[in-house]
């Protein structure tokens, strides 16, 4: 890590910080800090650099959960059962990106992600709070859900934080402030079922993984205290243009890259 230029450190952490400010929005942070660390660390293995992403991303995530968590109640039970289901898939996941090739999965998402965008334009979901099922059910949707979405984000993970948000909100009936806590810690979760694999196989950097987590940490806060006071419209929106994005990225990481 000390190999790194002042300039390359100073690079590494401000996009810390903005991925774990759009994270904490709506999700999808991973898309600025991910390609920020294949840059400025290209001397790194790349399980080493997506576990440093992980580590940083578990802690912004955290901090970012808990200021919503303050801010609206959760539905502790159905976060608890969602996550330890995110948990499994995601531990899954990420065994099985050390085994086998993504190429088709990257090749899809682009694809995959326009046609859930499609999908919520023409739909006023998460603007308003009103919850779908009874418990059992919510809590089955949820699960199954979350281990889709969890092995997803052990396997790849280009934009896990905004399939969590459309779990609840599309899934669950939940508005998007309502959403945000449980969404983020089923996305840490996931996080942190990915990333004890790659301590597991020896994949690490203590030193680089706490300062961005630092950077990443702030940013959380700062995203998700204005997201909380610019309420549902505000997220709503964000949650378009992030999604928007990540077909563009994704789109050209599988064929014009």
């Amino acid at each position: 890590m000390f190999d790194l230029s002042f300039l390359h450190l100073s690079m590494l952490l401000i996009c810390a910080l903005m991925a774990g400010l759009i994270d904490s929005v709506i999700g999808g942070g991973g898309m600025i800090q991910v390609p920020a660390l294949f840059a400025f660390v290209p001397g790194f293995p790349a399980a080493t650099l997506m576990s440093v992403n992980k580590m940083a991303s578990i802690v912004g995530t955290t901090g970012s959960a808990l200021q919503y968590t303050r801010a609206n109640r959760s539905p502790w039970k159905l976060v608890v059962l969602a996550s330890l289901a995110a948990f499994c898939a995601s531990v899954g996941g990420a065994y099985l990106l050390t085994q086998i090739p993504s190429q088709w999965l990257r090749a899809a998402l682009p694809f995959f992600l326009l046609a859930l965008l499609i999908f919520n334009l023409q739909s006023n979901a998460g603007l308003i709070h009103a919850p779908k099922h009874q418990h059992r059910k919510q809590s089955a949707i949820a699960s199954i859900g979350a281990s889709v979405i969890g092995f997803y984000d052990g396997f790849l993970g280009p934009g896990a934080g905004a399939f969590y948000k459309l779990l609840f909100t599309r899934g669950l009936g939940f508005d998007f402030l309502r959403a945000a806590a449980p969404s983020k810690f089923l996305n840490v979760a996931s996080n942190l079922g990915a990333l004890c694999v790659f301590l597991y196989l020896g994949f690490v950097d203590w030193r680089l993984g706490i300062l961005l987590a630092v950077a990443n940490f702030i940013g959380g806060q700062i995203g998700s205290r204005f997201a909380i006071k610019h309420g549902n419209t505000f997220i709503r929106k964000a949650f378009f243009i992030t999604v928007g994005f990540l077909i563009l990225k994704t789109f050209y990481d599988a064929f014009l890259q």
